[in-house]
């Protein structure tokens, strides 16, 4: 009997009958459990903050399934030397792309405007049209080129940048320190879902603010570290930033007499673009469970020489 260790102990309710039935579907005999000897777990899913930290006495198990994108809180574990992979949930993408479009068209549109009008003020001043707009995305991990494509698809004439080269159809791909402040330099939105690294953190600081177009709109669901918080106030209060909408932030959650809060032309939403639902995640864990029984290549191994 396949063992899968459930090791994520607060999202147990939601996947209590979930999981089970998703890895039946996938043609897998195996017992899912959240207490097992370590020594006769198969596989062990996982949330990176669940109580197991040491992985040494594992010595079965053929692969750690996060159930999170982001893995940066576990893969410099020295402990955790099975196989990685991190959750690429289609529900999650779906969400992502959702929030990204709706705040670009937010900003796009200068909904702001009419949606809040105490003065009543007539102001017919259409905006432009989105091919007129450019939106630069910084990230093209499965994530970001989700988004990308939806606001290419909507005319906006999209800019993505990644730490390696990619070619993608209809996007302009830029790389390296030099295609950063290239896909940065005149943009008017700017959208951060990049990974989490000791080389993204501070992404956008005060040098590469000063790139976009005056008056340009952040949009942060990837990672709060992304951004260096006091650059961002300083650009927003000079006027070179005209509006950040954030979903993450470096302490979660946001604490109550945090700057962000209080500030007019920032927007918090609660961590709440992208959540991992757990009827489609489970097929995902399911999946690579059955990939790993067949001998072929799991689904988002993590490299951990990038650290995603």
């Amino acid at each position: 009997m396949i063992i899968v260790l459930f090791a994520a102990p607060d999202l147990w309710g939601e996947y209590r009958d979930v999981l089970p039935e998703a890895i039946a579907r996938a043609g897998v005999t195996a017992q899912v459990v959240l207490e097992a000897a370590p020594e006769t777990v198969d596989y062990i899913v996982y949330a990176p903050g669940a109580p197991l930290q040491d992985f040494t006495p594992f010595t079965r198990t053929k692969a750690v399934l996060s159930l999170w994108a982001g893995v940066e809180r576990i893969v410099g574990n020295p402990t955790l030397t099975q196989p990685l992979c991190r959750m690429v949930d289609p529900s999650l993408t779906e969400s992502m792309v959702e929030w990204v479009v709706g705040h670009t068209l937010r900003h796009h549109l200068g909904m702001d405007a009419h949606i809040v009008n105490p003065d009543r003020r007539w102001n017919p001043v259409p905006p432009p049209l989105a091919r007129n707009r450019p939106v630069t995305v910084l990230g093209l991990g499965a994530l970001g080129t989700a988004c990308a494509q939806a606001l290419a698809a909507l005319n906006f004439p999209v800019t993505g940048w990644s730490r390696r080269p990619k070619s993608l159809p209809g996007l302009r791909c830029l790389s390296g320190a030099d295609g950063l402040r290239a896909a940065l330099t005149g943009a008017e939105i700017v959208v951060t879902l990049l990974p989490r690294t000791p080389e993204t953190d501070n992404t956008l600081n005060a040098e590469t603010l000063a790139l976009p177009a005056r008056g340009a709109v952040i949009l942060n669901p990837g990672r709060g570290p992304l951004i260096d918080d006091a650059a961002l106030l300083a650009a927003l209060d000079e006027g070179q930033i005209g509006h950040a909408t954030l979903d993450v932030f470096r302490v979660e959650p946001l604490p109550r007499d945090h700057a962000f809060w209080a500030h007019p032309r920032i927007t918090v939403t609660p961590h709440i673009a992208a959540d991992t639902r757990a009827p489609s995640a489970a097929t995902v864990i399911a999946e690579n469970i059955r990939r790993a029984e067949a001998a072929e290549p799991l689904l988002h191994r993590v490299d951990r020489a990038s650290g995603y």
